[in-house]
């Protein structure tokens, strides 16, 4: 069972989200909340697996409370969900600790399988928001970073390339024939390496690299 708080300022929104994800099979709803400070306080109460957060809000808005609740309970994940597909928005969103970013008119079905897919360690990304990341990387010449790359042993660049894929733990370690309690240590140990503390960051690494394909 996935356990889903919905933050978002509009109560309208909250219900709508509600609704739709309290008739889906393998979701439950562990609380909604206002405003990313309240987003916070059930987050440290009722430990859900995921965070479906909106940005823009009065008071704590939502990057504020990604980056927290990302930093203090690096278990949950954070799957933006905005009205917003402006470059800052994206980028803040992806540095703050943000494991996905989907804009409100994503059709439910999409919204339900990024859901599963991002609480199962996987990355989603609207489409219109992914050519801007990707666009972003693009500016950057890419740079085949030998430094990078003799600081990651084969394995763990392998490892690298398919979570920069989108792969998720357990589909990494089915193709690589380990354990997912291996994978959980190569994953970590990258972020090490890398400097980063979540797998958007060390994908964006590994693109403008050309650590992945």
């Amino acid at each position: 069972m996935i356990r889903v708080l919905i933050c978002d300022d509009q109560e309208v929104v909250r219900e709508g989200l509600s609704a739709i994800l309290r008739t889906t099979p393998g979701i439950e709803v562990a609380g909604v909340a206002e405003d990313g400070a309240l987003a916070v306080e059930l987050a440290e109460k009722h430990k859900p697996d995921l965070v479906l957060m909106d940005l823009n809000m009065p008071g704590m808005n939502g990057i504020q409370a990604t980056r927290v609740i990302h930093e203090k309970f690096p278990n949950i994940r954070v799957l933006a969900l905005t009205t917003y597909d402006a470059d800052e928005w994206v980028f803040d969103a992806i540095r703050a600790g943000a494991a996905g970013y989907l804009l409100k008119d994503t059709p439910r079905g999409n919204l339900v399988k990024a859901i599963e897919g991002t609480a199962a360690g996987q990355t989603f990304v609207d489409p219109s928001v992914a050519g801007k990341l990707f666009t972003h990387i693009a500016d950057r010449t890419v740079s085949h970073n030998t430094t990078i790359a003799a600081e990651l042993n084969p394995r763990e660049r392998e490892v690298l390339r398919m979570l920069a894929n989108g792969r998720s733990n357990s589909e990494i370690a089915s193709q690589l024939f380990l354990s997912e309690g291996t994978v959980r240590n190569y994953v970590s140990g990258i972020f090490s390496k890398l400097g980063v503390t979540d797998r958007t960051q060390a994908a964006i690494i590994a693109l403008r690299h050309g650590l992945a394909e």
